[in-house]
């Protein structure tokens, strides 16, 4: 029965939600509030951003919350506007359905030979790539 229940879980993908849970818990847990977090860089707090897009993004809501917590990234996140613009990102219409960090590794991805001479995020996304080219070592990839 304990087989057959953790095979369901796994199926569902609730199994995954439920260790993810329990990890961010117990790191809120052990967190020591009374040592007080060095402050953020500039660069540190576009960089968590960006990440913190991505994660949430794709549903990863706990990583979200531990990095969160543990960078002392603000609760409320930056306006994705500000974002591109303290980056210097001008942004087309299909490029603000995906976080910035999927244009922004797009764009170098691509040489930055875009049809723009602006900072200009590419048209084109990450999700478009066959998947079996991110899945191999760096080595083994075509690189441009």
């Amino acid at each position: 029965l304990v087989i057959v229940l953790r095979d369901t879980l796994e199926k569902r993908g609730a199994l995954g939600q439920i260790k993810a849970r329990i990890r961010a818990e117990v790191f809120n847990a052990l967190d020591d509030q009374s040592e007080p977090r060095p402050p953020l860089s500039r660069e540190n707090l576009l960089i968590n951003e960006l990440i913190r897009e991505y994660l949430e993004y794709n549903k990863y809501k706990y990583a979200a919350s531990v990095l969160t917590a543990e960078s002392g990234q603000p609760e409320v996140p930056l306006d994705r506007e500000f974002l591109a613009k303290e980056l210097n990102v001008v942004e087309d219409t299909n490029g603000k359905s995906v976080p910035l960090l999927y244009g922004i590794i797009s764009h170098f991805l691509h040489g930055g030979k875009e049809e723009s001479t602006q900072n200009t995020l590419p048209k084109v996304s990450l999700l478009n790539y066959p998947k079996q080219n991110f899945g191999r070592p760096p080595t083994d990839r075509n690189q441009k």
